[in-house]
């Protein structure tokens, strides 16, 4: 494990509420593991042996519907942690993680959590605030899902990449327009319609590239009451 590996992990919701003797616990026998696009971390329904921190990279979470259609649950990147709350539980995962790019993951055994926390309880209450900012993260998607146009979720997403604070900025796509379709709640077609839409907005597509105009009028855009985004389009 680099040094910047233990610094990031010791930084995330799951450890840093913990002692420097409890993290050292945790993370002495903890692997670093590389993993190509399109490789598997793990499967829907196998045991949870493992909590996994993501250090580069983007993991794609994902269910296989009853019809065998694939439901994008989430995409987690730097500094994110996975599968805690079903390790906790000694239960299967609910989800399958794929990594989306070239990534790093730090790997920390389940049982050495769980044996840590027949120790330390403080250690129980770090996990139940990492899930709580995923179950944070789960509403706010379903609220944007519901209340937001498709081009309105796009936009934000947009932003959510864009490292300038204002003025004009270019965001690289992190990973493929058919991921970000699902990420985002939408079928690769109404993805291609929403950047038509945001043409609009002074968002230019290209490839995997976004070039935006002008941040605050694409905030100003998400913000707006959908009934008058709707009608732009």
């Amino acid at each position: 494990m680099r040094a910047e590996d233990r610094e990031l992990a010791t930084a995330t919701m799951l450890l840093s509420g913990l002692s420097t003797d409890v993290q050292n616990q945790l993370l002495k026998n903890a692997m670093v593991r590389e993993y190509d696009r399109g490789t598997t971390v793990f499967l829907q329904g196998e045991r949870a042996r493992a909590i996994y921190i993501v250090l580069s990279g983007w993991v794609k979470l994902f269910r296989i519907t009853p019809n065998g259609t694939e439901a994008v649950v989430g995409v987690f990147t730097r500094g994110r942690s996975i599968g805690e709350a079903v390790a906790f539980r000694n239960d299967v995962y609910p989800v399958s993680a794929e990594a989306a790019s070239q990534c790093r993951l730090l790997r920390i055994e389940a049982e050495q959590f769980l044996s840590n926390i027949r120790r330390d309880p403080e250690i129980a209450l770090s996990m139940l605030s990492a899930t709580f900012a995923h179950l944070h993260g789960m509403v706010a998607q379903i609220e944007a899902l519901k209340s937001r146009t498709g081009a309105q979720r796009v936009a934000e997403f947009l932003l959510e990449l864009a490292h300038c604070e204002d003025g004009k900025c270019d965001v690289t796509l992190p990973y493929d327009k058919v991921l970000i379709a699902g990420r985002l709640g939408m079928k690769p077609e109404s993805l291609s319609r929403a950047f038509s839409k945001l043409r609009e907005q002074g968002v230019k597509i290209t490839q995997n590239r976004a070039e935006i105009s002008d941040l605050a009028a694409l905030r100003d855009f998400v913000e707006e009451d959908p009934a008058l985004a709707w009608s732009r389009g």
